[in-house]
């Protein structure tokens, strides 16, 4: 396998730091968020440094090029805990020039007050929770602020941050086309060089799955998603990866790598990671509960809940299945490097053939890539293409 005890430079090197606070859980949520009445952050600052430092000399030689503060709601943080844990990253390791330092937020009125703290702790990248701007789709989603807290937000961040994006969602229940493309209107007004866009889905175990509210008819899901990719791509707003659009050389580097197969650190409670070495690389998995977790990492320096090897084969499935996720798709060089293995070794010949003909996939030059139209049944794809056991 063509890697060594510290895996080539193919990719970047990312940290994501999970903050697991929110002021509110939204009901259509299902990431690893929770409330509290009281947050003692000088203890937290003290568990994410310590996680942090547990891994140093297993990523020994490895050169960091992103840093992402993920939640949760990482913009609830003090920001000296930001500044210690960028501090601390590049005590620990060699950073390349540019480092991308990205924090998410939500819009309220008292995290935009906190924007200039965070740019000075090191943050240089700002990724908002919009998600709409209808004060009733805002309502309905459970968002804690309103359209025009929202507008406010993005023209801050722009003012105070060399780089930012913002999420919005479509397919609400009765959201009509011409409603969507009138809140793209109002997004490209305010946005920069990045804009990630998600259909809502409704997942098991949170409110909206337990409200039975319904998801968008699939054809309205379709049409709504080809109405983004004409709109944004008009205005120059390419889509980069499914949900994801950005200008030339404004992706998000951080997420990129990761979806190019790249290694990360996952620190802080239900963060997920990514280690390579010698002959294998490893999935690791944080523990989820933040009680449990600040503990165990008290107690024992780190908290990790399951650390799992991956087969040759997992692992080149895996950068198979986040590379066609992508507009450049799976470059074979780069997937050898990462996975020993060429693409061919991976592929059903016949179901390949298929998928090529019926317009879902088109090999390049460099590799293998995903049309639109196999972007929007990708696992479908997949499952045609990948050889079965």
């Amino acid at each position: 396998m063509a890697v060594s005890g510290n895996k080539p430079e193919t990719t970047g090197f990312g940290v994501y730091i999970h903050w697991p606070f929110c002021a509110s859980k939204c009901p259509y949520c299902d990431f690893n968020s929770h409330t509290a009445d009281t947050i003692d952050h000088a203890r937290w600052r003290r568990g994410l440094l310590a996680e942090l430092g547990h891994f140093v000399n297993e990523t020994k030689g490895r050169r960091v090029t992103s840093i992402f503060f993920g939640g949760g709601t990482p913009s609830l943080m003090e920001p000296a805990t930001a500044d210690a844990l960028i501090s601390a990253v590049k005590d620990h390791w060699r950073t390349c020039d540019g480092l991308e330092v990205t924090l998410e937020a939500n819009p309220s009125t008292a995290e935009a007050g906190r924007f200039q703290a965070f740019f000075e702790a090191g943050v240089n990248r700002l990724s908002l929770g919009v998600q709409s701007f209808r004060d009733e789709s805002l309502a309905f989603l459970g968002r804690g602020h309103s359209a025009r807290e929202a507008q406010y937000a993005i023209e801050l961040a722009a003012k105070t941050f060399p780089r930012f994006s913002f999420d919005l969602i479509y397919g609400l229940p009765e959201q009509t086309a011409g409603q969507w493309r009138d809140e793209l209107a109002a997004a490209l007004d305010l946005a920069g060089g990045h804009l990630s866009v998600y259909q809502l889905t409704i997942e098991t175990g949170t409110p909206f799955f337990r409200d039975n509210v319904p998801a968008a008819p699939e054809d309205t899901g379709v049409a709504l998603y080809e109405t983004t990719q004409t709109i944004l791509e008009d205005a120059g707003l390419s889509a980069y990866e499914i949900s994801n659009h950005a200008r030339p050389d404004q992706e998000c580097r951080h997420n990129l790598d990761i979806w190019r197969g790249g290694d990360y650190l996952g620190i802080g409670p239900g963060a997920h990671g990514r280690l390579t070495g010698a002959n294998n690389t490893d999935s690791l998995y944080q523990i989820h509960g933040p009680a449990r977790w600040l503990d165990k990492v008290e107690a024992d320096g780190f908290g990790t809940a399951k650390r799992q090897p991956l087969s040759h084969k997992a692992r080149a499935e895996e950068v198979l299945m986040t590379g066609l996720r992508l507009r450049e798709g799976v470059l074979e060089d780069r997937f050898k490097s990462l996975t020993g293995k060429k693409l061919s070794d991976l592929l059903d010949a016949e179901g390949l053939q298929r998928m090529i003909e019926g317009g879902f996939l088109e090999k390049t030059d460099l590799g293998l890539r995903a049309t639109k139209a196999g972007r929007l049944c990708l696992n479908e794809v997949l499952r045609q293409i990948l050889v079965q056991a």
